[in-house]
C-alpha cells in the first residue's frame, strides 16, 4: 500500500472543509506541514483572490477549475506526499478527474465529507459561516445536487 494520499474534500461552503484541512496539517510533523502547505493543497477559491480580496467571477470558474487539477495534479506527478483538493466537490463528475488522476499515480485516495449537506440546520449553519458571503438560497441550491458516495 501506498505512504502517499491524495485527501479530496466534499461539502458545502461553510461546512469546515479548509478548517478540517487546516487542523489536518497542523497534526503532521512540522518539515511534513511546511510542504504539505506550500505544495500540497489545491482549492479552485485561491484563483479568485486579487491582494488579499475575494472577488469570485462566474466567468472564470472553468478555467480556474482547470489550473486547479492541473496543480493538483502536478503535485502528484512530482510525489508529494500529501496532495490535498480543497473545493465543495458536491458531484461526483467534480472530482473524478482529481480521483482518477491521484490512483493512476499510485496515491491511496480518500474523500472527506464535512458536514451532512441535505440538513437544514447544517445548511444555515454554512449560510452563517461560510467566508465568500455565499447565502442560505444558494447553499440551499448546492444541497439540492449533491451526490452520495
Amino acid at each position: 500500500m501506498s505512504d502517499k494520499i491524495a485527501i479530496i474534500m466534499r461539502g458545502l461552503p461553510g461546512s469546515g472543509k479548509s478548517h478540517w484541512v487546516e487542523t489536518y496539517i497542523f497534526s503532521l510533523p512540522l518539515e511534513k506541514a511546511i510542504g504539505v502547505r506550500q505544495r500540497g493543497v489545491f482549492s479552485t477559491d485561491s484563483f479568485f483572490y486579487h491582494q488579499d480580496e475575494y472577488r469570485f467571477d462566474a466567468k472564470k470558474l472553468p478555467e480556474y477549475h482547470q489550473c486547479n487539477l492541473t496543480g493538483f495534479i502536478q503535485a502528484l506527478s512530482s510525489g508529494e506526499p500529501v496532495v490535498i483538493c480543497d473545493n465543495t466537490n458536491l458531484c461526483r463528475w467534480e472530482y473524478m478527474a482529481y480521483e482518477a488522476a491521484a490512483k493512476a499515480l499510485g496515491y491511496q485516495v480518500r474523500i472527506m465529507l464535512i458536514g451532512e449537506p441535505s440538513n437544514p440546520a447544517h445548511q444555515l449553519e454554512c449560510a452563517k459561516r461560510n467566508r465568500h458571503g455565499v447565502p442560505l438560497a444558494q447553499i440551499q441550491r448546492m444541497a439540492k445536487v449533491f451526490e452520495d458516495f
